[in-house]
């Protein structure tokens, strides 16, 4: 970009800075994660539950839920209901003694597929033939090939249409790889409707014919964006073709914002909170890269062929591209501050060294923008041909370099965004601990190792009204070596006993009791386990 652009020096620090961004919006990712179960993973229950419950971080929408039995047989589970972000399934008669695993596929509103599993005994735990959820890698493959070709028809086919019209004011440069780009990223999206639903449901390439698939596939937000970007590519191609210049003109612009807004529909970006800044964000954020990565190719072809308007289209762009890095870094901001949140995660997460390894590539390429801007614009400006055929070389590594960065954006659609793992970090742990004589509701906030709050809710055996006099909570984890970790509880005006003054030093399996003191000659002790995650 940079290549093409004759901006003051100041000015151009603050491009190269915001193009760190550049494809922050195009990631593929939130993911909903697991919250709490009921029973919990690896809970060893004396009868049968009465049911079955998955909660996530975000609503989801299930595709398919399955029993598998300790003779290792599954039975389909299609009667639940959704309350929030809950799941309750109704569970099968006649659940046997041993150990079952609860296999679960769902879909979270950014679109994209979370499948998982758990495991619970009834009476005493017993070998199960149930393996777990598998990564289908030719699956992962053709998602992740179908990703780029879709990047690739927006941002050089629709972004080089859009360059034709409006840079370069008809001149035809580059029509094949535009017109190839447009054919790729129209192939890639409709396949890619289809690959969804193999994902979602957890099935085979082989089974890609399948109508079902297709029609699952555009029932999630990433179906929009299917529709909305096949209509930007058809839109593009009539631009491409028509001999009028205004229809073109006009056309070129319309699938530029449709192309842009269909990234807009699904993904974990535009499913962040709150919306309202995000989606724009994310609109916003693909316009100035279609507007940059567009260009590349066709001011390359005018700057080879010698053409007369090769001067004027690099004049014409870098008169724009200021309005579009404002743009860019007003964008990425929005977008890293939301999604990535402290610093430390991008060391700590998959998402942020993908952002790294992209962030390395994007820092080669503005080490090649830069000779382009300072070492030979200047001198292609001034006539010299033996520059112009420097820069048109560099501008074609510029754009192998742009093609490895879509390949690294689109390896986010397999990991949660940082914020996604925070959400799921500050969720509580929960547990209901029954006695003969009490009960408690227990609330442990966050549901992770440090500092947390405890909260019980009280009632008795019979489900009736009970006010005790004094209510202490003691932690345990014996596995892990630690002792009694005893908290008086204050009744809050909610009626619930609380205490702040709380650290659980590790995750895992918590022994937790109650000692209730009913009256002043009465104390009833009740005992639970409640996990706390890592």
């Amino acid at each position: 970009m940079l290549a093409a652009m004759k901006l003051p020096p100041g000015l151009s620090r603050v491009a190269a800075a915001a193009l760190a961004w550049l494809f922050l919006a195009t990631a593929a990712l939130a993911h909903a994660s697991l919250t709490a179960t009921e029973p919990r993973d690896g809970a060893v229950v004396p009868t049968a539950p009465t049911t079955l419950a998955l909660s996530f971080s975000e609503p989801v929408s299930p595709l398919a839920l399955k029993l598998v039995k300790p003779d290792g047989s599954a039975v389909a589970l299609e009667r639940f209901s959704l309350r929030d972000r809950t799941v309750e399934i109704e569970v099968p008669p006649d659940l046997s003694a041993g150990t079952h695993a609860l296999s679960w596929r769902v879909v979270s509103e950014d679109g994209h597929p979370v499948a998982g599993s758990i495991v619970f005994s009834i009476g005493s735990p017993s070998g199960s033939s149930y393996a777990g959820e598998e990564i289908d890698w030719q699956v992962r493959a053709t998602l992740w090939l179908g990703r780029i070709a879709l990047y690739a028809g927006l941002f050089f086919g629709v972004g080089g249409v859009f360059a034709l019209n409006w840079f370069l004011q008809g001149a035809r440069a580059g029509l094949r790889f535009i017109a190839a780009t447009l054919a790729i990223g129209l192939a890639g999206t409709a396949l890619s409707a289809g690959f969804q639903g193999l994902d979602a449901l957890g099935v085979p390439l082989s089974a890609l014919a399948e109508p079902r698939l297709w029609s699952t596939g555009l029932e999630t937000s990433f179906g929009r964006t299917v529709v909305v970007m096949t209509a930007a590519l058809a839109l593009a191609g009539v631009a491409l073709v028509s001999r009028r210049q205004q229809v073109a003109r006009w056309t070129s612009l319309l699938a530029l914002i449709a192309g842009s807004l269909a990234l807009s529909l699904s993904g974990h970006a535009s499913a962040a909170d709150p919306q309202w800044l995000m989606r724009p964000s994310v609109f916003l954020h693909a316009i100035a890269i279609t507007l940059w990565v567009g260009a590349l190719v066709p001011i390359a072809r005018l700057l080879r062929a010698g053409h007369a308007h090769a001067l004027k289209a690099l004049h014409r762009f870098s008169v724009f591209i200021p309005f579009s890095v404002a743009v860019l870094v007003a964008a990425g901001i929005v977008l890293l501050v939301v999604q990535v949140g402290q610093p430390s995660a991008l060391l700590a997460t998959a998402y942020g060294n993908i952002f790294l390894v992209k962030l390395a590539l994007l820092l080669i390429l503005f080490a090649l923008a830069a000779i382009n801007r300072w070492v030979l614009t200047d001198r292609v400006e001034t006539g010299d041909q033996g520059a112009a055929r420097y820069l048109v070389r560099s501008i074609a590594a510029e754009t192998l370099l742009v093609l490895l960065v879509f390949g690294v954006a689109a390896s986010w659609r397999f990991t949660p965004p940082p914020r996604a793992l925070v959400t799921v970090a500050a969720e509580p742990a929960s547990v209901h601990i029954h006695g003969e004589k009490a009960m408690a509701e227990v609330t442990i906030t966050p549901g992770r190792p440090g500092p947390v709050e405890a909260s019980a809710l009280i009632m008795a055996g019979d489900f009736s009204a009970l006010d005790p006099k004094e209510v202490t909570l003691v932690f345990s984890n014996p596995s892990a070596g630690v002792g009694d970790i005893k908290r008086k509880a204050s009744k809050a005006t909610d009626g619930t006993w609380r205490t702040s003054d709380l650290l659980l030093p590790l995750p895992g399996l918590w022994k937790i009791r109650l000692d209730i003191l009913i009256s002043d000659f009465e104390i009833t002790r009740i005992e639970g386990e409640i996990q706390i995650g890592p």
